[in-house]
């Protein structure tokens, strides 16, 4: 997927894994009834932060990491039908490996 969008700063583009629409039971969840994805795919990160001399902080995760995030952190956007957020990186908890 080409994205049409670059992240700003220490700004990343992820992608949130949706979650399971039925339940091991095989309950059919409702959208509203469904938990906030916080485990996605980054599909572009931005520059980094500058320090106090201006050089730029390089950023700890790279595109296409699957990262966990805080449950409510970020900006959600739609871009081509698909559910993006833009995070930024102090929102990431952790990288999966």
């Amino acid at each position: 997927m080409s994205l049409s969008i670059k992240p700003l700063g220490n700004r990343v583009v992820v992608e949130p894994f949706e979650e399971e629409e039925v339940t091991a039971g095989g309950i059919v969840l409702p959208e509203t009834a469904k938990e906030k994805p916080q485990k996605g795919k980054v599909l572009a990160i931005g520059p980094g932060d500058r320090n106090d001399e201006g050089e730029r902080i390089p950023m700890d995760v790279s595109e296409g990491d699957s990262v966990l995030y805080a449950k409510y952190a970020g900006t959600e956007i739609k871009i081509d039908g698909k559910k993006l957020l833009i995070l930024r990186e102090s929102d990431l908890l952790a990288i999966v490996q």
